[in-house]
């Protein structure tokens, strides 16, 4: 039975993004293999290479609300191909860069490319096509983006050693012109005129918006923030984190390769799930494991079902709220408001996503696993509070059903 042509578009909607969004992701995620080849070559420090992205999501942050107005007034879809027009330049200029200064400049320009064309951008473009079935559309794109590193680890690594670093580059600037750029601007679909500038989006053919109690906002903002925090600076410590709990090298990395694959396997069980609970149930549920887990490792003694325990745990927990953090407003904001909202959301997730790391990893190395454990528990806690007194304010059936 053929789909309704309704689904056909979020399907298509759905493969175009998934395919340019492996590549955008893939593509910026190049230090955590070259970072060593690059950092020699421009006489850089290690570190200093890697702080490579934490400028690229510095400067996704400090961009992003000032996307909100040109994705409400023009759409995902054309800021999405502005972005990666100018993410290609970005990669040259790494291309050509021998020091710092160029160096760092082209990870500006990618952030400012990756604050338009990256995650935010594509739940806008999904919430634009899919509406009400947004949530499970989203949860669907990060099911596969999540594999991006998969993907392009191995990709970069031959392509470094068929053309080196600054090949490699080059390559991918050609990436975002041959593969991303055709995909938006000719798999995406265009927006309505009828809705093609804020004043039609809130007018009456959308319906009134939702009401949104006051200090909701800063609710949703507190509560992914605490929890990014959590995730994103464990990304960074979690093979040392394992290590100082215990674990040889040789171990760690395998406790730590695992978890890649129990978070994409929460994601799935997400997106399984449809429509039958929200973003805040998903935020609720993944928040509780990411305590639980804390505990389990603090008390367990370094032991191997402790460790286990807490990578199952973890890696669950971190996988949902991925996808909590992208479907939360969904709960309470619609169309226009719901770019605005995300788009805000972006400058406190990014800070959090550059911020992160190296406060968990300097506080490792002077205080060691429990007092890391011990921040890291009392933000997750303070999270799922935050979420419960959301949840309270869910709007009701008969406000969604008139919005």
């Amino acid at each position: 039975m053929p789909l309704p042509t309704a689904d056909r578009t979020i399907v298509r909607t759905l493969l175009v993004l998934s395919v340019a969004q492996v590549v955008g992701w893939g593509t910026v995620g190049l230090p955590a293999i070259l970072g060593r080849q690059m950092a020699g070559d421009l006489h850089m420090d290690l570190s200093a290479a890697f702080a490579g992205s934490s400028v690229l999501y510095v400067m996704m942050g400090l961009c992003a609300p000032l996307l909100a107005r040109p994705f409400t007034r023009l759409g995902a879809r054309q800021v999405m191909m502005a972005g990666t027009l100018l993410a290609a330049p970005g990669f040259v200029v790494m291309s050509l860069a021998h020091g710092p200064a160029a160096y760092f400049a082209a990870w500006t320009i990618l952030g400012v490319a990756g604050s338009a064309s990256l995650s935010t951008a594509a739940y806008i473009m999904l919430n634009e096509v899919a509406g009400q079935k947004a949530k499970s559309a989203i949860g669907a794109l990060m099911l596969v983006t999540g594999l991006s590193s998969s993907i392009f680890w191995p990709l970069t690594s031959v392509l470094a050693g068929m053309a080196g670093w600054r090949g490699t580059c080059l390559v991918y600037a050609g990436m975002m012109l041959l593969i991303c750029l055709p995909l938006y601007a000719f798999g995406l679909p265009r927006r309505p005129a009828a809705s093609s500038d804020l004043t039609a989006m809130s007018g009456p053919a959308a319906g009134p918006p939702r009401p949104v109690r006051r200090g909701t906002f800063s609710l949703i903002v507190s509560a992914i923030a605490l929890n990014s925090f959590v995730t994103f600076g464990f990304a960074a410590v979690m093979i040392e984190l394992l290590k100082a709990a215990g674990l040889p090298p040789a171990e760690a990395l395998a406790f730590g390769s695992a978890l890649g694959v129990i978070q994409v396997s929460a994601r799935g069980i997400d997106f399984l799930g449809g429509g039958r609970w929200d973003g805040i149930t998903t935020g609720l549920i993944a928040g509780l494991a990411l305590p639980t887990s804390m505990l389990l490792l603090m008390t367990g003694g370094g032991t191997y079902w402790s460790i286990a325990a807490f990578i199952v745990l973890y890696g669950l927990g971190s996988g949902a709220l991925a996808v909590a953090r992208a479907t939360i407003p969904l709960v309470f904001y619609d169309k226009a408001d719901y770019a605005r909202a995300s788009s805000h959301i972006a400058l406190p997730l990014n800070l959090i996503s550059a911020l992160a790391p190296p406060v968990l990893v300097g506080l490792l190395g002077r205080s060691g696993t429990q007092a890391l454990l011990g921040l890291a528990m009392a933000c997750s806690c303070g999270a799922l509070l935050i979420l419960l007194v959301l949840a309270r304010r869910r709007p009701s059936l008969e406000t969604v059903a008139t919005s």
